[in-house]
């Protein structure tokens, strides 16, 4: 894990780590930032065992690319309930948006939101493959395909 102390938000764990902190701790919420073509077509976290749902939020919009100008509001409307000290794990393809969405919930007063490093599908691999090198699929986690 990076130290919190030098980033502008609670830090980067790896799948593994987030999904024992789902398992672990019930007030712990997930937010997949990818797209509405890569919930569809590539797969989402499968939350079904612990009895509760990711949390889609779109931080870039498909086939543009364009930054979600809602993404904050829509990501406290679907955090309902939850409170600002809560756990909130950010979730994308690889880490990169997962992370500027954890700046951004941070900004907004989370204080516990944390990027999910090597993301969904992880890094390429030697082959130019994703789902293999690291992130949530590698990890063996529960998914779906969406």
């Amino acid at each position: 894990m990076v130290p919190p102390s030098s980033l502008n938000y609670a830090g980067d764990i790896s799948a593994a780590e987030a999904w024992n902190r789902l398992q672990s701790d019930p007030r712990a919420q997930l937010i997949d930032v990818r797209t509405v073509a890569e919930w569809n077509f590539v797969g989402l976290p499968d939350l079904e065992d612990l009895g509760r749902r990711v949390h889609c939020v779109e931080w870039q919009s498909f086939p543009t690319g364009a930054q979600n100008p809602d993404f904050t509001a829509e990501a406290v409307q679907a955090l309902a309930g939850t409170s600002k000290s809560d756990p909130v794990l950010l979730l994308c393809r690889s880490g990169a948006r997962s992370r500027a969405a954890a700046i951004a919930l941070t900004a907004a007063g989370f204080e516990k939101a944390f990027n999910i490093a090597g993301g969904f599908e992880g890094d390429v691999d030697g082959e130019g493959h994703r789902g293999n090198a690291n992130g949530w699929k590698a990890a063996g986690l529960p998914w779906r395909q969406g």
